[in-house]
């Protein structure tokens, strides 16, 4: 952001610090979290409209991931007025170099409304424990403004501890409209595997590590298996895993904290210990044998979680979590809670089986994962996405682990029994099949409970992964009569929904949003392909094409990229030389292979294609340009190779290129082409000088020209000075440059350099064609740039 009195003000208002800059034109490595957060705080100043933003609105970076091919991806939570707007957070995602790509974001308009409550904080804590019993967690409701749901109001959100309808710790988020004293929504930061809204059941420090080893583990549910332990310096083994961030397994001992403390269960709880490294007989007999079922289920999330997307741990910082067995008596249910950073797991209603099974850890720390980075708030349609994200992340376990006593499958806590028909809690194929989850997407979706609104996610991704129709995992018809989906695999599926919750997805995503999240995910993953069929599964589930959604790319964003040449002209008999180029995100090295070459043209691995044409014509060719993980970029273009027979006259195509005739053959604005001093010509008295004003400003110059065939060498050049007033590396003020529609570069403020500096370009593409040249200056509101251009010329011969 510039110093001009026209954006300080908005600069002001955002109260963020200037950005960190890199030397032009240097080479641009992957940025560091601290560059990428700075880039795009400076990005949050001149985006204001893309952002949702008001005069008064701040952001606060809340954290942020660079891929592999440098884009950026900057999560900002957004303060109004210096009130927390609960769904107003944004992602600002940037290319390598820190140029603004787009942002995504919760608002759908920028805020205006009073910041002044009718209601007091005393009273909206009385109206939020008589609409959910327990007791405020805090003295002081926190106001804040509510774009959750509806449209945004100021609010204050109360915490209230208690117990919920299946007995177990509730901490319920509460709204309360600070103008109406009206509940506005309402959420549990205790995020269980299955619906709370079932009738009750009955009831209600760690030793200084010697090192981790290897135990072995009984289960209820997942037989005889090895478990990541400690052993501590007594020689006594503990189900504690330093490997995997000394996550813990604990003994609850049948009770817990209806009063939501920070660890509810910790106070009353007790270790497994064992002397031999063996935990649990496979009976419920033995209290650790569902203690060896939960440590088994952690151990595989964890790998999952860090050998497929490189996440270490829950919050990606290497700490595990805690685990506690035997929640409560008779708790017919297992949760995760972000305020304790750990999992609780029941026994069970009298007569059923343990929670301990394998896709409910994976599903439980999936609703951690989902907390750190998306947030997805717990209500509404985000909350049916935070429940099927953690439905697919423990079926994914559940595939990854391919355990012998729990064969992988689409279905959700089948070995639960929690009906005792021996069904499961819930099928991804069709949701609908447990009589209240919605299966197809529609508007009443939002309104029920997080659990059955999953289904529509749940389906698509089942439908991403193994397609529409019949299948040995199940039977799962399309919507509405929607086309057939061919399903992509759980890799590129789990891959893709990983990618969209982390680098797209925002607090308040809706399903239509998540449309568009996936689809950008696919994008920068994979291709045409993958993204067509996540498309496909969407509409599969009624989740139709959105405005403005992304075209489905041919490339993924990691694959190499070709510098097309244009189209070239050749000649039979004559020797012919072209170097094609490429650039992979990666920086690794690329070899090259074409398609359609005319007869006597080959082209070298390293790009070059040169040969003698032996017969005249016009070839399609297709370049490729592969990286060494086989990522693939392509080009296409033309050889015109003409008859033996003919020539060339050698020319000078462009009129008055050095403008020393002033405007004659040129169109321009005003004032561009003039004999000023004070920014001299390259030679002779005149120039075309662009912009320079310091506010907003467009100026042209264009001439057209007529490009004669049967040439080999068609050279457009110019000399360009660029000076500014900016500073960075931003792109504040840009030339573009054409020839007809095609860009042919475009420069910026980042480009300044002393003196005048040659460019040159091969329009060979545009033999035989009259085309326009055409230099576009546009100037933003404050400080200046001058482009500067002398000594254009088109040569041919």
């Amino acid at each position: 952001m510039k110093a001009g009195a026209g954006l300080a003000l908005v600069a002001g208002l955002l109260g963020l610090p200037a950005a960190a800059t890199a030397a032009p034109n240097a080479p641009t490595p992957l940025a560091s979290a601290s560059v990428a957060v700075a880039d795009a705080k400076a990005s949050l100043r001149t985006h204001g409209a893309a952002l949702r933003a008001s005069g008064s609105d701040a952001f606060v970076a809340k954290g942020s991931t660079v891929d592999p091919n440098g884009t950026r991806h900057v999560r900002f939570d957004r303060n109004y007025k210096g009130l927390p707007v609960l769904g107003g957070d944004v992602i600002v995602h940037s290319a390598a170099n820190g140029q603004f790509k787009e942002a995504s974001v919760g608002l759908e308009a920028p805020l205006n409304l009073s910041t002044s409550p009718a209601v007091t904080a005393q009273r909206a804590a009385a109206l939020a424990v008589g609409g959910y019993a327990g007791k405020p967690a805090s003295s002081t409701p926190q106001l804040v403004v509510d774009a959750t749901a509806g449209s945004p109001a100021l609010a204050y959100r109360v915490v209230v501890d208690g117990k919920a309808a299946d007995g177990g710790t509730s901490r319920m988020n509460v709204l309360i409209d600070a103008q109406s004293g009206l509940i506005r929504n309402a959420w549990d930061d205790v995020q269980t595997f299955a619906t709370r809204n079932r009738a009750a059941k009955a009831g209600a420090a760690t030793a200084i590590a010697a090192g981790p080893a290897t135990g072995n583990g009984k289960g209820y549910q997942v037989g005889n298996v090895t478990l990541g332990v400690n052993q501590k310096a007594d020689g006594n083994y503990e189900l504690l895993d330093p490997s995997r961030g000394n996550g813990e397994t604990r003994d609850a001992n049948n009770k817990g904290d209806a009063q939501g403390n920070t660890d509810p269960t910790v106070a009353n709880s007790l270790s497994f210990t064992s002397a031999n490294g063996t935990f649990g007989d496979n009976t419920l007999n033995n209290r650790a044998t569902v203690a060896a079922d939960a440590h088994y289920g952690v151990q595989w999330t964890w790998d999952y979680f860090k050998n497929v997307h490189g996440r270490n741990g829950i919050k990606g910082d290497g700490v595990g979590a805690r685990s506690y067995v035997h929640y409560y008596v008779n708790y017919d249910n297992a949760g995760w809670s972000d305020s304790c950073f750990c999992m609780i797991y029941g026994d069970g209603a009298a007569g059923s089986k343990p929670f301990t099974e394998l896709d409910v850890a994976g599903h439980e720390m999936g609703h951690g994962v989902t907390a750190s980075v998306a947030g997805l708030i717990y209500s509404g349609e985000s909350g049916g996405l935070n429940e099927s994200t953690s439905d697919i992340f423990g079926t994914l376990v559940e595939f990854y682990a391919n355990a012998a006593a729990d064969t992988p499958d689409y279905l959700i806590g089948e070995k639960i029994d929690i009906r005792g028909n021996g069904t499961p809690l819930r099928w991804m194929d069709e949701p609908n099949k447990d009589g209240s989850s919605h299966s197809c997407w529609s508007t009443s979706t939002k309104n029920v409970d997080v659990h059955y609104s999953s289904g529509v996610g749940n389906k698509f991704f089942y439908q991403l992964a193994v397609g529409s129709g019949s299948s040995s995992w199940g039977n799962s018809p399309t919507c509405a009569s929607a086309p057939a989906v061919t399903g992509i695999g759980n890799d590129k599926a789990g891959k893709i929904w990983y990618k969209a919750l982390d680098a797209y997805m925002t607090t308040s995503e809706t399903y239509a949003k998540a449309r568009i999240s996936t689809i950008k995910a696919a994008n920068d993953l994979y291709g045409a392909t993958e993204c067509n069929a996540v498309k496909a599964a969407w509409k599969a589930v009624n989740v139709a094409v959105q405005t403005g959604e992304p075209a489905c790319a041919s490339t993924p964003s990691g694959s190499p990229t070709v510098t097309n040449p244009g189209n070239l002209t050749g000649k039979v008999g004559v020797a012919f030389s072209q170097q094609v180029s490429a650039t992979d995100p990666q920086g690794d090295a690329v070899t090259f292979s074409a398609t359609g070459l005319p007869a006597g043209l080959a082209i070298s691995t390293s790009g070059l294609i040169s040969g003698t044409p032996t017969t005249a014509g016009t070839a399609n060719v297709v370049v490729t340009a592969k990286d060494p993980a086989n990522n693939a970029g392509t080009a296409s273009f033309t050889i015109t190779v003409s008859p033996a027979s003919g020539g060339c006259t050698a020319a000078q195509v462009v009129a008055n290129g050095g403008f020393e005739s002033g405007a004659a053959s040129w169109t321009a604005s005003s004032g561009v082409i003039d004999n000023g001093t004070s920014q001299p010509a390259r030679s002779g008295s005149y120039k075309a000088w662009l912009n320079g004003y310091g506010k907003a400003h467009t100026d042209t110059l264009t001439q057209s020209v007529t490009v004669p065939s049967g040439c080999s060498t068609y050279t457009l050049s110019f000399y360009v000075h660029i000076d500014t007033a900016e500073s960075g590396t931003t792109a504040y003020d840009k030339l573009t440059v054409k020839a007809g529609t095609t860009t042919l570069a475009t420069y910026s403020n980042a480009n300044a350099a002393s003196g005048y500096v040659l460019k040159s370009f091969n329009l060979s593409a545009f033999a035989g064609q009259t085309v326009t040249l055409s230099f576009t200056g546009v100037e933003d509101s404050s400080l200046k740039t001058n482009f500067v251009i002398d000594d254009v010329n088109l040569n041919v011969s």
